[in-house]
């Protein structure tokens, strides 16, 4: 598989005790729409044995994981988003953006997040570090004394993985390429709602000399709920499974029943064909792989068993999706 082996290289590198120390990457600037290298490549990477993937881990692997039993030491917080969050370092110096709920004493957030980003990277589609913890221990400085903090989504800041900027979904080398279009109808199958420019990154990576750049959509959080097209709740297993993925085929594109402010994305764009090869893709992850990447998530057996059987039936309409018009 080679985007396995382009993270396991990173992953060598970003190890290394000179490359941890001390890093901060800009995480917002201008939208860019082009850059040298737009081979197909930089948005997705053919899977090889995907059945061999660990979606509990991710792509980065165990080692990466932020320790649970760690004190972290906060350095600023976030000033985005809506669910902003902190930013901080571990013991052993690595900076890590942790994505928190609105409200400090509210649950952990970030689970979908881990969970929706432990798929796209097993099929082939790049991201960045996540892991998840429910809760992590946190000071802020040598005379404070640590407290109890609720968890949520750690991204780490490897010092080889240089965010540039966002890119625009309807500017980009790939419009119209399968795999773009493949990694809507995933991101649909989920009932994402949030695809605003502002939530794609442009990584540039360096290993060894050699540069690549990676198109990543980030900031997943979105999704697993309704699709209302004003404030829709996300992480709510029963909405999810009330909710529609397909309402018909007309003129030989795919009507989705997800109601976000997106719909231009989407909407008389994408074909049978591209939907049912996302679902192809999909059905390739076995149940139990399924099932890690919401123990990654952090989510209790009962609700990821649940998640998953709505999953796994919207990738059965995926798949069996036929191709003449129809209501």
């Amino acid at each position: 598989m080679r985007t396995a082996n382009r993270v396991a290289r990173l992953h060598r590198l970003v190890l290394a005790p000179a490359l941890v120390l001390s890093v901060y990457l800009p995480t917002r600037q201008a939208i860019v729409t082009w850059t040298p290298q737009a081979a197909i490549e930089s948005l997705w990477d053919e899977p090889g044995d995907l059945r061999s993937a660990n979606l509990f881990d991710g792509p980065w692997g165990g080692t990466w994981a932020p320790d649970p039993d760690a004190t972290f030491t906060f350095l600023r917080p976030t000033d985005h988003g809506v669910n902003p969050g902190v930013i901080v370092t571990d013991p052993i110096g690595r900076e890590w953006h942790v994505k928190q709920h609105t409200n400090n004493d509210a649950r952990a957030d970030g689970q979908v997040e881990v969970v929706v980003s432990r798929v796209l990277s097993a099929v082939g589609y790049y991201q960045p570090p996540v892991y998840f913890l429910s809760s992590f221990t946190m000071t802020t400085g040598e005379d404070q004394a640590a407290g109890k903090q609720p968890g949520g989504r750690f991204r780490f800041h490897a010092p080889l993985l240089e965010n540039t900027g966002s890119w625009a979904w309807e500017q980009n080398p790939f419009v119209g390429t399968r795999p773009y279009k493949g990694l809507l109808v995933i991101l649909l199958l989920f009932n994402s709602t949030d695809l605003k420019d502002s939530n794609n990154g442009l990584y540039r990576v360096s290993f060894h000399g050699a540069v690549e750049h990676w198109y990543v959509v980030r900031d997943l959080g979105a999704a697993l709920g309704e699709t209302a097209r004003l404030s829709p709740r996300g992480d709510d297993v029963a909405r999810y499974e009330r909710s529609r993925f397909i309402v018909g085929v007309k003129n030989g594109f795919v009507e989705f029943a997800n109601q976000s402010s997106f719909q231009r994305l989407f909407q008389h764009r994408i074909t049978v064909d591209d939907v049912r090869w996302a679902g192809d893709l999909l059905a390739r992850l076995t149940d139990r792989q399924w099932h890690d990447a919401f123990r990654a998530g952090g989510y209790a057996p009962d609700v990821a068993d649940r998640f998953v059987r709505k999953i796994q039936s919207n990738i059965n309409e995926a798949q069996s999706l036929g191709g003449a018009d129809r209501p």
